[in-house]
Formats: C-alpha cells, sequence, structure tokens
C-alpha cells in the first residue's frame, strides 16, 4: 500500500460524492472518484486503490455486478470493499457481504462512524497485505524490513529490474496480458536466484514496476549475465506471435513498445540517509535496456 492511503468512490449522486470526497481528503487520503460501475472496472485496470466505497444503484451496472468482476480477477480480488447504499433489506446486506464486501453502510450515515470503519479496515489490509497480488512476491513492509537491514551494512548487491511501457502495452492488449508480463518477469527471479545457490537471496517488488533481487555480491555476475539473456529472449513472448512477427517484418505496423531495464546496485560509499532514497538508488541503478527494437 502507497503512504497515502488511495479511496476510490464509485457513487452517482453529485452531492454525496463531492462531501465525501471533501471529508477524506482532509483527513488525508488520496481520492478518486467515479460515477459509473464501467468506470470504476475502466479505472482499476490502471490503478489499484486501496480501498473501494461502492455504491449499489448505479446509472449502468450495479455495485453487485462490480464488486463480482473485481472478485473474479486475482490482481483485484483482494481490493477492500465497502458497501455504500440505500438498501436496508437483511438481504441486500448479505448479498453484498457474501461477494466479499468488508462492510456494509446504509444511508444516512454518520460519517465519523464511517471514517472509523475505514480506518480500521485499511488498517487489516496493510497487515494482510505482505505479498504482491500478482507475483506473489514480498512488498511493503517486508521489503522495507529487508531493505532496512541493509542500509548499515556492505555485504550485498542489489540487482535492480523495471518494466517500462506497461500501461501502453494493457491498452492494447488489456490488463489481464499485462499481469501475465509481471508475473512472469517475478517467477524469472525468483527462478534464477534459486539457481544462484546463495541461501540469503531475496526476491521483492518496490512497486508493481520494478523489482529487485538481493544477492552475494561474489554471484552477481553470473546472475545478471543470465537474466539479461532470458529476459532478452522471453519480450516476444510476452505479445502475440501475429502481432510481433508483423512489426518485425513491416515498418508500418507498430506494437506498444515494452522495455525492461536491469542494473546493479552496491553499497555506496556512505550510507544512504532515509528508505525511500535507498529505494530510489535501487532504481536509479537500472541502465541497460532491452526490448523490442
Amino acid at each position: 500500500m502507497t503512504a497515502v492511503p488511495h479511496i476510490l468512490i464509485v457513487e452517482d449522486q453529485a452531492n454525496t460524492a463531492e462531501m465525501l470526497t471533501s471529508y477524506f481528503e482532509a483527513q488525508g487520503y488520496e481520492v478518486t472518484t467515479v460515477g459509473w460501475g464501467s468506470d470504476a472496472l475502466s479505472f482499476v485496470e490502471k490503478q489499484i486503490p486501496d480501498l473501494i466505497m461502492l455504491d449499489i444503484r448505479l446509472p449502468d451496472i450495479d455495485g453487485y455486478e462490480v464488486c463480482r468482476r473485481l472478485r473474479a480477477h486475482r490482481r483485484t480480488e483482494h481490493i477492500p470493499i465497502i458497501f455504500l447504499t440505500e438498501r436496508r433489506e437483511r438481504g441486500d446486506k448479505l448479498a453484498g457481504l457474501g461477494l466479499g464486501a468488508v462492510d456494509y453502510i446504509t444511508k444516512p450515515f454518520d460519517v465519523q462512524e464511517l471514517r472509523l470503519r475505514v480506518r480500521n479496515v485499511l488498517r487489516r489490509s496493510s497487515m494482510e497485505r505482505l505479498s504482491h497480488p500478482i507475483t506473489g512476491l514480498p512488498t511493503s513492509s517486508l521489503v522495507d524490513e529487508r531493505l532496512h537491514e541493509l542500509m548499515h551494512t556492505a555485504d550485498w548487491a542489489i540487482l535492480s529490474v523495471g518494466l517500462h511501457g506497461l500501461k501502453e502495452f494493457a491498452e492494447t492488449y488489456g490488463f489481464v496480458a499485462r499481469d501475465d508480463v509481471v508475473r512472469a518477469v517475478g517467477l524469472m527471479l525468483s527462478h534464477i536466484a534459486s539457481e544462484s545457490g546463495d541461501p540469503e537471496a531475496f526476491v521483492g517488488h518496490l512497486d508493481d514496476a520494478n523489482f529487485f533481487v538481493i544477492l552475494d555480491p561474489a554471484k552477481m555476475a553470473a546472475v545478471r549475465k543470465a537474466l539479461m539473456v532470458r529476459l532478452d529472449e522471453a519480450i516476444a513472448f510476452f505479445y502475440p506471435r501475429a502481432d510481433w512477427e508483423a512489426s518485425r517484418t513491416n515498418p508500418e505496423v507498430h506494437i506498444p513498445r515494452m522495455t525492461v531495464t536491469i542494473g546493479v546496485f552496491n553499497p555506496p560509499p556512505q550510507p544512504l540517509p532515509t528508505l525511500e532514497s535507498f529505494k530510489k538508488a535501487i532504481v536509479d541503478a537500472q541502465e541497460v535496456t532491452l526490448g523490442a527494437r
């Protein structure tokens, strides 16, 4: 989860949406508001919020169907959903909770109570989400804890890997295809770390598009070389075969250019002052670009 939790509000009543946006922004949250169920689904294809407040009565598809579709995909199945609705019947509440919502709040509601419920849901979610929803690799506090251990030591090397062009790739081939790319790279890194023979190797996410591998410095050169070969070969297989081959032979055929950057970050002469500067230095170490040409 990001340092500032991001709430997606799906509410077609403008007054309610504006009130909730103003209130939760004043509480320090990042807030995005949409009024249609289809807009909510489109939004989560591009960005994963930390929590969704979801009305049931929407102009296009109802909130139940939005929740059902979110729960059907591995990438979005973990997002906490609070139904915020005028429907008070017990059957409606059971239906919402049965779809996997974490709470069901009826209108009119006490905004102070809603704030506390949101805070509690986000606290539980941040404790549960210690692994990335697509790759299963460590993320969030697990990564912070491991990197913090390294900040004042020197017997390590970090292989840094970044994915670029995922947004454009997803716009052409869909977010499921994009998630397959992220998952494949995560698996590749896990396998190559295991093959290195380093029992202390650690693979994790800095964010959705940036991975890192902590290794014994003596093993880094061989691992980096092997990974570059595998990544360079793999990129073509992320695309539909017909599209890839057409783009190689016909200059008028264009496909979204997805690239991978890779580099090695070694202990700096002076310890970096903060964890965030340490993470930035890991990403900045990426220097070699592999990908569609």
